[in-house]
């Protein structure tokens, strides 16, 4: 081991040891602290056509360890600025990690609430339109936003809208917390981690991404647009 890898190695360490990590300890935060984050519940989702009740239910679980997760970073991070440790390792590697929890619960919300819709998108909606300005017509939209979700790998789907030209984009994301585009407001969220998919559909991703895209609540996609 490098002298690099070995300081990388003691910082995740610390961070670890913080953190409370699998196979670490670290005291838990007083019972008295609020939590910053409270886990929405979604189990109306259950019975959602194309989506099993165990898968539907783990992912849940999932969902619930970001925002478990969020709150915690938030605690920590509160502690180490109020013990005056800004500067530290630790305090670096948290604030980074930070992102990667919060987006995790976030993406999630907008995901488990962008579904159990009932019917297609509104032809005579705003969102519609602005889908058929940008790219032609649904029919090309939708090709072009199945693509993103086939792309190999694993991540996140989003349609988001520019907050300066309105123009909209289908992006992937690999990453919670890397790649999405500044000053754009994600309006469909596709998750395309494993977890989303595997125990109704094995690797058969596209079959996932069909019925999805059955069940999106285009309602409340549209009320997500500027």
């Amino acid at each position: 081991m490098n002298r690099r890898q070995f300081m990388s190695f003691s910082i995740l360490g610390g961070v670890a040891a913080l953190f409370h990590l699998p196979g670490t300890a670290a005291a838990s935060p007083p019972q008295d602290t609020p939590r910053m984050y409270n886990a929405k519940n979604y189990q109306k989702l259950i019975g959602t056509q194309g989506f099993g009740e165990t898968l539907l239910k783990n992912h849940f679980a999932l969902y619930q360890g970001y925002v478990n997760n969020a709150n915690k970073l938030a605690d920590l991070l509160g502690r180490l600025l109020k013990e005056g440790k800004t500067a530290s390792p630790e305090y670096a590697e948290l604030k980074r990690r930070f992102g990667w929890e919060f987006n995790g619960m976030r993406l999630h919300e907008y995901y488990f609430e962008n579904l159990g819709g009932q019917g297609g998108i509104d032809p005579g909606g705003k969102l519609f339109k602005r889908v058929v300005q940008n790219f032609g017509s649904y029919q090309e939209w939708e090709k072009d936003f199945k693509a993103v979700g086939s792309l190999r790998g694993i991540g996140w789907a989003i349609l988001y809208q520019d907050g300066v030209s309105g123009k909209l984009f289908n992006c992937w994301i690999n990453e919670h917390d890397i790649g999405h585009l500044a000053g754009c407001t994600p309006l469909l969220i596709l998750d395309v981690f494993e977890h989303a998919y595997i125990t109704d559909y094995g690797l058969k991703r596209a079959d996932y991404i069909a019925a999805f895209m059955k069940t999106v609540n285009w309602q409340i996609v549209e009320k997500r647009m500027a």
